[in-house]
């Protein structure tokens, strides 16, 4: 096999510039920007801040969860919908993409030729291995080990281009080094929270610590059990150092739910302590975000997810009699707030003063709000809205800070009143108790989470609700599932609202019905009942069009046809790791496929 054929098909596409290469017989002699070489660019800060600033791309403010148990259905494409319905195979998954690696590598190789403040050095190449740590820890998590390559390559290092696959455990440990090192030197204010700060190194190293401690853990296949307790006390001092010296809070001005809100649909977040590190936008310079498609675009949340928030009275809805036999419009009484700035509520409108918005029962009903711009001047349509994003915000270190010391069984209720408490209390909901928890854990989150055991059962399912309801939307919730070791959940069908019988229903909560579910058209005799003027405007949806059916038959939660025709598994432990693309393989013999695949 030759060399360049070998890189041409791709196989280690992280030799890929920055620029458009025309010549692939040279592809590795090419510099990562065609103006810019060792020679004559990294000569000083400057030089460092103009290439790292480059990196930024790599890292955006998520605003979904559409490949976890918090989507209801999903329309568009995924590995994950493919892996659960036993589409995915080695030979058409995408993925193994390593374009971004070879730029920081450069950068980090290059950064010692820099002359002037060695502050400021050091600063920026602790900028480019936060990314390389961002980069690495999202390739472990999908597919375990991988090779770690630390320099840029050239088109003579067979050995290196040819390299198998090191260990997890070698990997995470240089993953966790380059967070040291930049949580040790990028400056805590050396620029706004916009760009990359000591906190924001910080808060990744903390989750990073949190993932892997408790991914080993509670995935004994590994044989690395013994070690989870060196990464989730890291999990805790990491947190604990934000928590102590990085003078942020929880936004909390007294408005209960409209605090909540300002985090996820706000003209400005800028000034907001609670923001760790933020992806601005601005109408004025065109700088926007795609969060209209939140609202019904192509998803909506999954009937689980509304079941874990709890009453407003602190305890568990689930708990409450017949709970899986509410309405959608008896759903949402009296539970937390927070609820209803994460789905919409009945009555919901887009405009001030508008007609509701009509809830989809072919996604099930539960359809996503939070993100939604409230303010209709913020919203532009495909890509053009303007509110900022929170990539990283106070709240998960609180909750990664709570969870760590939970596993590690060092957590008191004071850490619950500096963390999971600060949170509850920002929307008025009564506080966690520890011993109340644990004296009682809650069976229903017991049944997901079967596997935890110990003193701090309760008080751990617990943390994990908040998580779920807090942090819902934000891309945190497959990476849970996974490192708990709970991807059973996965392969639930989802579920939507409750329909009583087929027939009229009312679901913007003004006591009159607004839409009907009905077997087929035609058959309209469960509206014999309603009166001709409202019947004439009911918006009515099919059992027959084959999209979804209610799980009594005639009465029960809405289902989809997809998860009957083609069911969710999860195999244990085989998909909690992705398969490399076979061609991959073929290129590169020294590569073994993921495990099981």
């Amino acid at each position: 096999m030759k060399l360049n054929t070998y890189i041409s098909t791709g196989v280690l596409t992280l030799f890929t510039g920055l620029s458009l290469i025309s010549c692939e017989s040279d592809f590795l002699q090419k510099d990562p920007i065609t103006e810019v070489t060792k020679d004559n660019f990294f000569n000083n800060p400057q030089d460092l801040e103009t290439y790292t600033n480059g990196f930024y791309s790599y890292i955006s403010a998520p605003y979904t969860d559409v490949f976890s148990d918090n989507i209801s259905v999903y329309t568009g494409a995924s590995n994950t919908d493919n892996l659960l319905r036993g589409s995915l195979t080695p030979a058409n998954i995408d993925g193994w993409d390593w374009k971004q690696l070879r730029s920081i590598n450069y950068m980090i190789e290059n950064s010692g030729k820099a002359k002037g403040d060695q502050s400021l050095i050091r600063h920026y190449k602790g900028v480019a291995k936060f990314f390389r740590a961002n980069f690495y820890f999202n390739m472990v998590k999908k597919y375990g080990d991988v090779p770690w390559y630390s320099t840029t390559i050239g088109s003579n290092d067979e050995a290196m281009l040819y390299k198998a696959k090191d260990p997890r455990a070698l990997v995470m440990d240089s993953v966790m080094g380059d967070l040291e090192y930049a949580s040790a030197n990028v400056l805590p204010a050396k620029t706004n929270n916009t760009m990359i700060t000591k906190w924001a190194a910080l808060t990744l190293l903390s989750r990073v610590a949190l993932y892997e401690g408790t991914f080993r853990k509670y995935h004994d296949e590994l044989g690395l059990q013994n070690t989870s307790a060196k990464f989730l006390n890291r999990a805790v001092t990491a947190s604990q150092d934000i928590i102590s010296n990085g003078g942020f809070s929880i936004y909390n001005t007294g408005k209960g739910a409209e605090d909540f809100r300002a985090l996820f649909a706000s003209n400005s977040l800028a000034g907001n302590k609670e923001v760790i590190f933020l992806q601005k936008n601005n109408k004025d310079q065109g700088v926007s975000n795609n969060t209209h498609t939140v609202l019904g675009w192509q998803w909506a949340l999954n009937g689980s997810l509304a079941d874990e928030f709890l009453m407003n009275d602190g305890t568990p809805f689930t708990s409450v009699t017949d709970y899986d036999k509410k309405t959608f419009t008896e759903v949402f009484t009296n539970r937390d707030p927070r609820m209803a700035e994460t789905i919409m509520p009945p009555g919901y409108a887009t405009i001030p003063n508008g007609d509701p918005y009509m809830l989809q029962p072919a996604f099930g009903g539960y359809l996503q709000i939070k993100f939604y711009p409230r303010d209709p001047s913020l919203r532009g349509g495909w890509d053009l809205n303007y509110t900022d994003l929170p990539i990283y915000r106070y709240a998960e270190v609180l909750l990664v800070n709570a969870e760590a010391k939970a596993e590690l069984g060092t957590l008191t209720q004071g850490d619950l009143d500096n963390t999971v408490n600060l949170l509850r209390r920002r929307v008025k909901m009564p506080d966690l108790s520890m011993l109340t928890a644990n004296a009682t854990p809650d069976n229903y989150l017991a049944k997901q989470y079967p596997n935890i055991n110990g003193g701090n059962r309760g008080v751990l399912l617990e943390i994990r609700r908040e998580r779920r309801v807090e942090l819902a939307c934000e891309d945190k919730r497959l990476d849970d599932l996974f490192r708990w070791k709970s991807g059973a959940l996965l392969g639930q069908a989802s579920k939507g609202i409750y329909t009583p019988a087929l027939g009229a229903m009312d679901v913007t909560g003004d006591g009159k019905p607004d839409i009907a579910i009905l077997e087929a058209p035609g058959k309209e005799d469960p509206l014999s009942n309603v009166p001709a003027d409202i019947r004439a405007k009911l918006t009515k949806f099919y059992i027959s069009d084959g999209v979804f059916y209610l799980s009594g038959g005639t009465s029960g939660n809405i289902m989809f046809e997809k998860d009957r025709r083609l069911p969710r598994t999860f195999i244990d432990p085989k998909y909690y790791y992705l398969p490399i693309p076979a061609s991959q393989l073929i290129l590169n013999p020294k590569l073994k496929q993921s495990p099981g695949w």
